[in-house]
């Protein structure tokens, strides 16, 4: 999506530390910035626990904004995202402190078993 690539050339700070912290799974699971999904850019995403990041200003504060935010996490819950919002001045005291926080998120998220990669082996065939 071109509206993504565009995005992601012009980061916020906020945006720029979270994603120093996040990028090449320091974090334990992989993010990626500037995702699209459906007809909307998320911020950040964890496409593996269905988690969406995006990181609110203060503009999300201001005239219908609060309500199209609302709007769109509703549409993006319905179709099995989970958001979460983050302010940015949490950010920019703490980037580091918030990626942790994220991560902790997005581990709790996944199943407790993982799927087996084959067959159980056969008799006498175990494993040492």
């Amino acid at each position: 999506m071109r509206r993504a690539r565009e995005l992601r050339r012009e980061m916020t700070l906020p945006e720029l530390l979270l994603w120093r912290e996040l990028h090449g799974k320091k974090a334990g699971l992989k993010f990626r910035r500037q995702f699209p999904v459906l007809d909307y850019v998320a911020d950040f995403a964890c496409v593996e626990v269905r988690l969406l990041i995006e990181i609110d200003g203060i503009a999300h504060d201001m005239g219908d904004r609060p309500g199209r935010d609302q709007r769109r996490d509703r549409i993006l819950g319905e179709k099995g995202w989970r958001i979460v919002r983050i302010m940015a001045g949490d950010i920019l005291k703490d980037a580091k402190d918030v990626a942790q926080s994220i991560a902790v998120l997005a581990e709790s998220q996944r199943p407790l078993h993982h799927p087996a990669d084959g067959p159980p082996p056969r008799a006498g065939e175990e494993r040492p």
